[in-house]
Protein backbone atom coordinates (compact mmCIF):
# COMPACT_ATOMS: atom_id res chain seq x y z
CA UNK A 1 0.00 0.00 0.00
CA UNK A 2 2.76 2.80 0.65
CA UNK A 3 4.73 1.81 -2.23
CA UNK A 4 1.73 2.47 -4.49
CA UNK A 5 0.56 5.40 -2.67
CA UNK A 6 4.32 6.71 -3.41
CA UNK A 7 3.89 6.30 -7.21
CA UNK A 8 0.40 7.79 -7.21
CA UNK A 9 2.31 10.59 -5.59
CA UNK A 10 4.55 10.50 -7.95
CA UNK A 11 2.55 10.41 -10.77
CA UNK A 12 0.72 13.25 -9.49
CA UNK A 13 3.37 15.30 -9.03
CA UNK A 14 4.42 15.11 -12.98
CA UNK A 15 0.26 15.78 -13.57
CA UNK A 16 0.46 19.29 -11.46
CA UNK A 17 4.05 20.21 -12.72
CA UNK A 18 3.16 19.89 -16.06
CA UNK A 19 0.61 22.22 -15.52
CA UNK A 20 2.40 24.57 -14.26
CA UNK A 21 4.98 24.41 -17.35
CA UNK A 22 1.56 25.09 -19.35
CA UNK A 23 1.03 28.26 -17.72
CA UNK A 24 4.76 29.19 -17.68
CA UNK A 25 4.52 28.50 -21.25
CA UNK A 26 1.71 30.60 -21.66
CA UNK A 27 2.77 33.51 -19.94
CA UNK A 28 6.46 33.87 -21.66
CA UNK A 29 4.31 33.11 -25.30
CA UNK A 30 2.01 36.38 -23.86
CA UNK A 31 4.45 38.28 -22.40
CA UNK A 32 4.02 41.02 -25.29
CA UNK A 33 0.25 40.75 -25.53
CA UNK A 34 -1.15 44.09 -23.89
CA UNK A 35 -3.67 43.70 -21.79
CA UNK A 36 -2.79 39.99 -20.75
CA UNK A 37 -3.22 38.48 -17.22
CA UNK A 38 -0.42 35.80 -16.05
CA UNK A 39 -1.55 32.67 -15.35
CA UNK A 40 -0.76 30.96 -12.23
CA UNK A 41 -1.00 27.51 -10.24
CA UNK A 42 -1.46 27.12 -6.25
CA UNK A 43 -0.45 23.70 -5.56
CA UNK A 44 -2.60 21.85 -2.30
CA UNK A 45 -1.36 19.02 -0.80
CA UNK A 46 -3.53 15.66 -0.50
CA UNK A 47 -3.29 13.51 2.89
CA UNK A 48 -5.43 10.99 2.96
CA UNK A 49 -6.17 8.52 6.80
CA UNK A 50 -2.90 7.39 8.27
CA UNK A 51 -2.03 4.18 10.87
CA UNK A 52 0.47 4.52 13.31
CA UNK A 53 2.70 2.40 11.55
CA UNK A 54 2.35 2.81 8.04
CA UNK A 55 1.97 6.44 5.83
CA UNK A 56 0.17 6.70 2.50
CA UNK A 57 1.15 9.18 0.43
CA UNK A 58 -1.56 11.53 -0.12
CA UNK A 59 0.02 13.45 -3.32
CA UNK A 60 -0.92 16.85 -4.32
CA UNK A 61 -3.46 18.75 -6.52
CA UNK A 62 -3.18 21.96 -8.75
CA UNK A 63 -5.69 24.84 -8.70
CA UNK A 64 -5.11 27.41 -12.02
CA UNK A 65 -6.13 30.85 -11.64
CA UNK A 66 -5.63 34.40 -13.80
CA UNK A 67 -3.50 36.91 -12.02
CA UNK A 68 -6.38 39.74 -12.77
CA UNK A 69 -5.81 41.67 -10.14
CA UNK A 70 -2.07 42.53 -10.78
CA UNK A 71 -1.68 45.39 -12.42
CA UNK A 72 0.29 45.76 -15.70
CA UNK A 73 2.59 48.94 -16.25
CA UNK A 74 1.32 51.36 -18.93
CA UNK A 75 2.88 52.64 -22.27
CA UNK A 76 2.23 55.66 -24.47
CA UNK A 77 0.63 55.18 -28.23
CA UNK A 78 -0.40 57.42 -30.38
CA UNK A 79 -4.04 56.43 -30.77
CA UNK A 80 -6.57 58.50 -28.65
CA UNK A 81 -8.72 55.91 -28.17
CA UNK A 82 -6.44 53.72 -27.03
CA UNK A 83 -7.19 53.56 -23.30
CA UNK A 84 -6.30 51.63 -20.10
CA UNK A 85 -6.96 51.92 -16.26
CA UNK A 86 -4.80 53.26 -14.41
CA UNK A 87 -5.00 50.75 -11.33
CA UNK A 88 -8.44 48.11 -10.49
CA UNK A 89 -11.35 47.79 -12.93
CA UNK A 90 -11.94 46.93 -16.52
CA UNK A 91 -13.38 48.19 -19.43
CA UNK A 92 -16.85 47.24 -20.45
CA UNK A 93 -16.62 45.29 -23.80
CA UNK A 94 -19.28 43.26 -26.68
CA UNK A 95 -18.68 40.75 -29.36
CA UNK A 96 -19.70 41.76 -32.01
CA UNK A 97 -23.18 39.82 -31.98
CA UNK A 98 -24.15 42.59 -28.65
CA UNK A 99 -24.41 45.23 -32.01
CA UNK A 100 -27.60 44.14 -32.82
CA UNK A 101 -28.95 42.80 -29.82
CA UNK A 102 -30.50 44.09 -26.32
CA UNK A 103 -29.09 44.59 -23.35
CA UNK A 104 -30.87 41.95 -21.62
CA UNK A 105 -29.70 39.89 -24.49
CA UNK A 106 -25.79 41.30 -25.34
CA UNK A 107 -22.13 39.47 -24.54
CA UNK A 108 -21.03 41.37 -21.30
CA UNK A 109 -17.26 41.20 -21.15
CA UNK A 110 -14.40 43.32 -19.64
CA UNK A 111 -11.09 44.09 -20.54
CA UNK A 112 -8.05 45.77 -18.78
CA UNK A 113 -6.83 47.40 -22.00
CA UNK A 114 -8.27 48.15 -25.53
CA UNK A 115 -7.29 49.40 -28.74
CA UNK A 116 -10.03 50.52 -30.38
CA UNK A 117 -11.07 52.12 -33.33
CA UNK A 118 -14.04 53.51 -35.18
CA UNK A 119 -15.16 51.06 -37.77
CA UNK A 120 -17.13 51.31 -40.85
CA UNK A 121 -20.02 52.05 -39.10
CA UNK A 122 -18.47 54.32 -36.20
CA UNK A 123 -18.87 52.07 -33.91
CA UNK A 124 -15.47 51.53 -31.48
CA UNK A 125 -13.40 47.77 -31.72
CA UNK A 126 -10.65 46.57 -31.35
CA UNK A 127 -8.80 44.57 -33.91
CA UNK A 128 -9.78 41.41 -32.42
CA UNK A 129 -13.83 42.30 -32.61
CA UNK A 130 -14.70 43.76 -29.25
CA UNK A 131 -16.70 46.90 -29.18
CA UNK A 132 -16.46 49.36 -26.64
CA UNK A 133 -19.66 49.88 -24.31
CA UNK A 134 -20.79 52.76 -22.81
CA UNK A 135 -23.82 55.66 -21.29
CA UNK A 136 -25.04 58.06 -23.62
CA UNK A 137 -24.26 61.94 -22.02
CA UNK A 138 -25.88 64.89 -22.31
CA UNK A 139 -23.59 68.27 -23.30
CA UNK A 140 -22.17 68.36 -20.33
CA UNK A 141 -21.38 64.45 -19.61
CA UNK A 142 -24.01 63.48 -17.28
CA UNK A 143 -25.78 60.63 -17.56
CA UNK A 144 -29.21 59.81 -16.34
CA UNK A 145 -31.16 56.56 -16.22
CA UNK A 146 -28.48 54.09 -15.12
CA UNK A 147 -28.11 51.04 -13.15
CA UNK A 148 -24.78 50.29 -11.99
CA UNK A 149 -25.27 46.94 -10.79
CA UNK A 150 -26.54 46.04 -14.06
CA UNK A 151 -24.73 46.42 -17.36
CA UNK A 152 -27.40 45.74 -19.71
CA UNK A 153 -27.74 50.39 -19.79
CA UNK A 154 -24.67 50.05 -21.51
CA UNK A 155 -25.01 50.47 -25.25
CA UNK A 156 -22.07 50.22 -27.90
CA UNK A 157 -20.59 53.03 -28.53
CA UNK A 158 -20.67 54.64 -31.62
CA UNK A 159 -18.62 57.95 -32.94
CA UNK A 160 -21.32 59.30 -35.54
CA UNK A 161 -23.48 60.55 -33.49
CA UNK A 162 -21.54 63.45 -32.76
CA UNK A 163 -20.72 64.47 -36.27
CA UNK A 164 -22.06 67.79 -37.37
CA UNK A 165 -23.91 69.05 -34.80
CA UNK A 166 -24.18 72.60 -32.97
CA UNK A 167 -25.09 73.31 -29.64
CA UNK A 168 -27.18 76.37 -28.57
CA UNK A 169 -25.16 78.49 -25.94
CA UNK A 170 -27.38 78.76 -22.34
CA UNK A 171 -24.88 79.80 -19.76
CA UNK A 172 -22.40 82.91 -20.06
CA UNK A 173 -20.04 83.67 -16.70
CA UNK A 174 -19.48 87.02 -17.04
CA UNK A 175 -16.08 87.99 -15.69
CA UNK A 176 -15.73 92.30 -15.51
CA UNK A 177 -14.16 94.49 -13.83
CA UNK A 178 -16.02 98.03 -14.39
CA UNK A 179 -13.62 101.42 -12.98
CA UNK A 180 -13.81 102.38 -9.65
CA UNK A 181 -13.35 106.18 -10.48
CA UNK A 182 -16.11 106.39 -13.09
CA UNK A 183 -18.34 109.87 -13.21
CA UNK A 184 -21.86 109.77 -13.25
CA UNK A 185 -22.96 110.63 -16.56
CA UNK A 186 -19.98 109.26 -18.00
CA UNK A 187 -20.07 106.99 -21.80
CA UNK A 188 -21.23 103.99 -20.69
CA UNK A 189 -18.72 100.60 -21.32
CA UNK A 190 -19.58 98.15 -24.04
CA UNK A 191 -19.34 94.82 -24.00
CA UNK A 192 -20.34 92.59 -27.13
CA UNK A 193 -20.52 88.65 -26.74
CA UNK A 194 -20.41 86.05 -29.04
CA UNK A 195 -23.79 83.35 -28.99
CA UNK A 196 -24.86 80.46 -30.94
CA UNK A 197 -28.80 79.26 -31.63
CA UNK A 198 -29.16 75.71 -32.34
CA UNK A 199 -28.78 75.87 -35.53
CA UNK A 200 -25.05 76.99 -34.99
CA UNK A 201 -25.95 80.25 -35.90
CA UNK A 202 -23.90 83.21 -34.36
CA UNK A 203 -25.38 86.05 -33.07
CA UNK A 204 -24.27 88.95 -30.83
CA UNK A 205 -25.17 90.16 -27.13
CA UNK A 206 -24.18 93.40 -26.85
CA UNK A 207 -23.99 94.58 -23.04
CA UNK A 208 -23.80 98.07 -21.94
CA UNK A 209 -22.48 99.16 -18.30
CA UNK A 210 -23.64 102.65 -17.46
CA UNK A 211 -22.43 104.36 -13.56
CA UNK A 212 -25.36 105.62 -11.54
CA UNK A 213 -25.35 107.94 -8.73
CA UNK A 214 -24.07 106.06 -5.16
CA UNK A 215 -26.63 104.81 -2.72
CA UNK A 216 -24.59 105.50 -0.12
CA UNK A 217 -21.30 106.65 1.32
CA UNK A 218 -20.50 102.82 1.50
CA UNK A 219 -21.97 101.42 -2.20
CA UNK A 220 -21.91 102.43 -5.90
CA UNK A 221 -24.41 102.03 -8.56
CA UNK A 222 -24.54 100.53 -12.03
CA UNK A 223 -27.07 99.96 -14.79
CA UNK A 224 -26.54 97.01 -17.24
CA UNK A 225 -28.15 96.97 -20.40
CA UNK A 226 -28.79 93.59 -22.73
CA UNK A 227 -29.37 93.77 -26.65
CA UNK A 228 -30.18 91.12 -28.61
CA UNK A 229 -28.82 91.46 -32.32
CA UNK A 230 -30.71 89.09 -33.53
CA UNK A 231 -33.85 90.61 -32.18
CA UNK A 232 -32.93 94.50 -32.54
CA UNK A 233 -29.69 96.00 -32.54
CA UNK A 234 -31.35 98.63 -30.25
CA UNK A 235 -34.11 97.45 -28.46
CA UNK A 236 -33.25 96.23 -24.81
CA UNK A 237 -34.18 92.13 -23.93
CA UNK A 238 -33.16 92.60 -20.43
CA UNK A 239 -31.77 95.24 -17.73
CA UNK A 240 -30.08 95.05 -13.78
CA UNK A 241 -28.59 96.69 -11.54
CA UNK A 242 -25.71 95.80 -9.56
CA UNK A 243 -24.24 98.04 -5.93
CA UNK A 244 -20.61 97.13 -5.47
CA UNK A 245 -19.18 97.95 -2.01
CA UNK A 246 -16.90 100.48 -1.11
CA UNK A 247 -15.94 99.63 1.97
CA UNK A 248 -12.54 98.73 3.63
CA UNK A 249 -13.52 95.00 3.78
CA UNK A 250 -15.21 94.22 1.18
CA UNK A 251 -13.93 96.67 -1.25
CA UNK A 252 -14.99 96.92 -5.37
CA UNK A 253 -17.17 93.26 -4.57
CA UNK A 254 -20.75 92.96 -5.34
CA UNK A 255 -23.21 93.87 -2.48
CA UNK A 256 -26.62 93.28 -4.57
CA UNK A 257 -28.40 92.46 -8.14
CA UNK A 258 -31.64 93.76 -8.66
CA UNK A 259 -33.64 92.82 -11.75
CA UNK A 260 -35.21 95.04 -14.32
CA UNK A 261 -37.44 94.60 -17.39
CA UNK A 262 -37.06 91.07 -19.18
CA UNK A 263 -35.16 89.42 -16.11
CA UNK A 264 -35.06 87.36 -13.31
CA UNK A 265 -32.19 86.98 -10.47
CA UNK A 266 -30.92 83.83 -8.60
CA UNK A 267 -29.24 84.66 -5.57
CA UNK A 268 -28.73 81.04 -4.58
CA UNK A 269 -26.47 80.57 -7.47
CA UNK A 270 -25.95 84.27 -8.59
CA UNK A 271 -27.08 84.04 -11.89
CA UNK A 272 -29.61 86.45 -13.88
CA UNK A 273 -31.82 84.56 -16.73
CA UNK A 274 -32.83 86.79 -19.87
CA UNK A 275 -35.04 85.31 -23.21
CA UNK A 276 -33.22 85.57 -26.76
CA UNK A 277 -34.43 84.75 -29.63
CA UNK A 278 -32.96 81.38 -29.15
CA UNK A 279 -34.14 81.10 -26.19
CA UNK A 280 -33.47 81.37 -22.61
CA UNK A 281 -29.86 82.17 -21.76
CA UNK A 282 -28.43 82.47 -17.82
CA UNK A 283 -25.74 84.53 -16.98
CA UNK A 284 -23.65 83.97 -13.87
CA UNK A 285 -22.42 87.04 -12.05
CA UNK A 286 -20.67 85.83 -8.86
CA UNK A 287 -20.90 85.61 -5.18
CA UNK A 288 -21.71 88.61 -3.08
CA UNK A 289 -19.14 89.74 -1.07
CA UNK A 290 -16.42 88.18 -3.48
CA UNK A 291 -13.98 89.37 -6.06
CA UNK A 292 -15.19 87.02 -8.93
CA UNK A 293 -17.60 87.75 -11.41
CA UNK A 294 -18.50 91.45 -11.44
CA UNK A 295 -15.76 93.49 -9.54
CA UNK A 296 -15.31 97.13 -9.14
CA UNK A 297 -11.52 98.10 -8.75
CA UNK A 298 -8.98 100.53 -10.10
CA UNK A 299 -9.40 102.23 -12.98
CA UNK A 300 -9.52 99.83 -15.81
CA UNK A 301 -12.47 98.64 -17.31
CA UNK A 302 -11.74 95.04 -18.07
CA UNK A 303 -13.47 91.50 -19.23
CA UNK A 304 -11.10 88.68 -19.28
CA UNK A 305 -12.04 84.74 -18.72
CA UNK A 306 -15.74 84.96 -20.14
CA UNK A 307 -16.66 81.87 -20.94
CA UNK A 308 -19.94 80.43 -22.44
CA UNK A 309 -21.32 77.08 -23.92
CA UNK A 310 -22.71 76.39 -27.31
CA UNK A 311 -20.84 76.16 -30.48
CA UNK A 312 -21.08 76.63 -34.46
CA UNK A 313 -21.79 73.54 -36.49
CA UNK A 314 -18.40 71.65 -37.26
CA UNK A 315 -17.19 68.33 -38.60
CA UNK A 316 -15.42 65.96 -36.37
CA UNK A 317 -11.54 65.60 -36.47
CA UNK A 318 -10.92 63.99 -34.03
CA UNK A 319 -12.05 61.89 -30.35
CA UNK A 320 -10.58 61.31 -27.45
CA UNK A 321 -11.13 59.82 -23.99
CA UNK A 322 -10.28 61.94 -20.79
CA UNK A 323 -9.73 60.69 -17.28
CA UNK A 324 -13.13 60.00 -16.09
CA UNK A 325 -14.37 58.05 -19.31
CA UNK A 326 -16.04 60.72 -20.96
CA UNK A 327 -15.63 60.33 -24.56
CA UNK A 328 -15.52 63.68 -26.50
CA UNK A 329 -15.68 64.25 -30.28
CA UNK A 330 -13.33 66.87 -31.18
CA UNK A 331 -14.79 69.71 -33.54
CA UNK A 332 -13.02 71.40 -36.34
CA UNK A 333 -14.42 74.51 -35.07
CA UNK A 334 -13.00 74.24 -31.88
CA UNK A 335 -15.57 72.92 -30.08
CA UNK A 336 -15.81 69.53 -28.08
CA UNK A 337 -18.66 67.65 -27.33
CA UNK A 338 -19.00 65.05 -24.74
CA UNK A 339 -20.40 61.76 -26.22
CA UNK A 340 -20.33 59.13 -23.80
CA UNK A 341 -19.41 57.76 -20.74
CA UNK A 342 -16.95 54.95 -20.10
CA UNK A 343 -17.43 53.30 -16.84
CA UNK A 344 -15.22 51.32 -14.83
CA UNK A 345 -16.45 48.13 -13.87
CA UNK A 346 -15.50 46.34 -10.76
CA UNK A 347 -16.19 43.04 -8.95
CA UNK A 348 -15.01 41.75 -5.44
CA UNK A 349 -12.76 38.84 -6.42
CA UNK A 350 -11.00 39.72 -9.93
CA UNK A 351 -9.09 36.38 -9.84
CA UNK A 352 -12.20 34.66 -9.60
CA UNK A 353 -13.23 35.95 -13.41
CA UNK A 354 -13.37 33.59 -16.25
CA UNK A 355 -11.34 34.13 -18.91
CA UNK A 356 -11.81 34.36 -22.31
CA UNK A 357 -9.85 34.93 -25.41
CA UNK A 358 -8.49 37.99 -26.29
CA UNK A 359 -7.76 39.15 -23.11
CA UNK A 360 -11.53 39.06 -22.38
CA UNK A 361 -13.25 38.04 -19.01
CA UNK A 362 -16.72 37.45 -17.58
CA UNK A 363 -18.00 37.19 -14.16
CA UNK A 364 -18.82 33.78 -12.32
CA UNK A 365 -19.85 32.69 -9.20
CA UNK A 366 -16.64 32.86 -7.77
CA UNK A 367 -16.18 36.68 -9.16
CA UNK A 368 -18.98 38.08 -7.31
CA UNK A 369 -21.65 40.70 -9.42
CA UNK A 370 -19.77 43.32 -11.51
CA UNK A 371 -20.42 47.07 -10.62
CA UNK A 372 -20.12 49.60 -12.40
CA UNK A 373 -18.55 52.64 -11.33
CA UNK A 374 -17.69 56.32 -12.60
CA UNK A 375 -13.50 56.31 -13.20
CA UNK A 376 -11.28 57.21 -10.69
CA UNK A 377 -14.05 56.94 -7.54
CA UNK A 378 -14.65 53.86 -5.29
CA UNK A 379 -11.85 51.42 -5.54
CA UNK A 380 -10.91 52.03 -9.45
CA UNK A 381 -8.30 54.34 -11.66
CA UNK A 382 -8.76 56.44 -13.60
CA UNK A 383 -8.77 56.29 -17.42
CA UNK A 384 -5.38 56.98 -19.67
CA UNK A 385 -5.68 58.01 -23.31
CA UNK A 386 -3.02 57.31 -25.25
CA UNK A 387 -2.34 54.40 -23.56
CA UNK A 388 -1.94 50.65 -23.24
CA UNK A 389 -1.55 48.38 -20.26
CA UNK A 390 1.13 45.99 -21.02
CA UNK A 391 1.56 42.29 -20.06
CA UNK A 392 1.86 41.86 -16.50
CA UNK A 393 3.82 38.66 -17.15
CA UNK A 394 7.45 39.25 -15.29
CA UNK A 395 10.04 36.92 -17.67
CA UNK A 396 12.82 36.98 -15.28
CA UNK A 397 10.65 35.44 -12.48
CA UNK A 398 8.70 32.64 -15.16
CA UNK A 399 12.40 31.62 -15.85
CA UNK A 400 13.13 31.22 -12.39
CA UNK A 401 9.98 29.66 -12.14
CA UNK A 402 10.85 27.05 -15.48
CA UNK A 403 13.73 25.92 -13.52
CA UNK A 404 12.02 25.18 -10.51
CA UNK A 405 9.11 23.21 -12.82
CA UNK A 406 11.64 21.28 -14.45
CA UNK A 407 13.68 20.13 -11.74
CA UNK A 408 10.24 19.15 -9.39
CA UNK A 409 9.39 17.13 -12.52
CA UNK A 410 12.32 15.50 -12.57
CA UNK A 411 12.42 14.54 -8.99
CA UNK A 412 9.37 13.16 -9.60
CA UNK A 413 9.87 11.34 -12.57
CA UNK A 414 12.55 9.71 -10.32
CA UNK A 415 10.26 8.44 -7.71
CA UNK A 416 8.27 6.52 -10.20
CA UNK A 417 11.64 4.89 -11.33
CA UNK A 418 12.53 4.42 -7.84
CA UNK A 419 8.98 3.24 -7.45
CA UNK A 420 9.59 0.87 -10.31
CA UNK A 421 12.75 -0.54 -9.26
CA UNK A 422 11.56 -1.39 -5.88
CA UNK A 423 8.57 -3.11 -7.14
CA UNK A 424 11.11 -5.06 -9.49
CA UNK A 425 13.03 -6.39 -6.47
CA UNK A 426 9.80 -7.39 -4.73
CA UNK A 427 9.32 -9.55 -7.89
CA UNK A 428 12.23 -10.66 -8.14
CA UNK A 429 12.04 -11.98 -4.70
CA UNK A 430 9.61 -14.85 -6.14
CA UNK A 431 12.50 -16.38 -8.17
Amino acid sequence: MTISSSLNAGVMGLNVNASRLSTISDNIANSATHGYKRSDVDFSSLVVTQSNSVYSAGGVRASSYKNVSDVGSLTSTKNATDIAVNGSGMIPVTNIAGLSTTGEDRDFMMVPTGSFSPDEDGFLKTTSGLYLLGWPTDAEGNVTGISRSNPTSLVPINTNVGTLTASATTEIDLNVNLPADTAVGASPFTLPIEYFDSLGLSSNLQLSFTKNADPSATTSSWTVNIIDEANSPTASVATFDVIFNKTTTAGGSVNSITPGAGATYDAATQTVSFTTASGTIDMKLGASDDSTGMTQLGKTFSHDNITKNGAPVGDVIATEINSEGILEAVYNSGFRRALFKIPAADVTNPNGLSALGNQAFQTSSSSGDVYLWDAGTGPTGSYAGYTLMESNTDIAAELTALIETQRAYSSNAKIIQTVDEMLQETTNLKR
